[in-house]
């Protein structure tokens, strides 16, 4: 039996985090024996800042390692999706969704809202501090490089943990 492969489900969060550190194109190669997808839910949120929504359509366009898919739940799951969109942000309820009907990855670092859901379904989760610490482990990026990731993040004023990434232990292992 052939095993579908797994993909990385990105949340605006990540997006964001890796375009205010002008880094967008390192994140899907990263892990580049996953695939990387940006439901549409998600695409939608992120379009309201159109500088975003540009950069995102160009590297798509040109480099199409991050794949846009339609979020189009049946069933139970739409019954689960209008369930959680009652508590969290549309495009979390719909990665969570998607991830747990697909047994793929969830890319946000908002853990605050989605550590508990995300245990009770065995989904993995990676931050964007998970995904700048395999930069480092897989010398794609320096210490100093991430935490100069970090240090353009948080002066842009997005939440990120203020550590070194040589102290950093990533807790999921995909």
């Amino acid at each position: 039996m052939c095993r579908k492969k797994t993909k990385i489900v990105l949340d605006a969060d990540v997006i964001i985090h890796f375009i205010k550190a002008e880094s967008f194109s390192l994140l899907p190669d990263i892990f580049p024996e996953y695939e990387y997808v940006l439901l549409d839910i998600v695409y939608k949120e992120i379009s309201k800042d159109k500088t975003t929504q540009t950069l995102i359509d160009n590297y798509t366009r040109v480099f199409p390692k991050i794949k846009q898919e339609e979020f189009a739940p049946q069933g139970a799951s739409m019954q689960e999706y209008f369930q959680l969109k009652k508590r969290f942000g549309e495009g979390e309820s719909a990665c969570m969704v998607y991830c747990r009907d697909n047994r793929d990855v969830f890319g946000s670092s908002n853990l605050k809202d989605i550590k508990e859901y995300c245990r009770q379904n065995d989904i993995a989760n990676l931050t964007t501090l998970d995904f700048l610490y395999y930069a480092y482990c897989r010398k794609k990026l320096t210490a100093e490089e991430c935490n100069e990731f970090i240090r353009k993040v948080r002066n842009s004023g997005s939440k990120l943990p203020d550590t070194d990434i040589t102290r950093y232990t990533c807790s999921v292992f995909v």
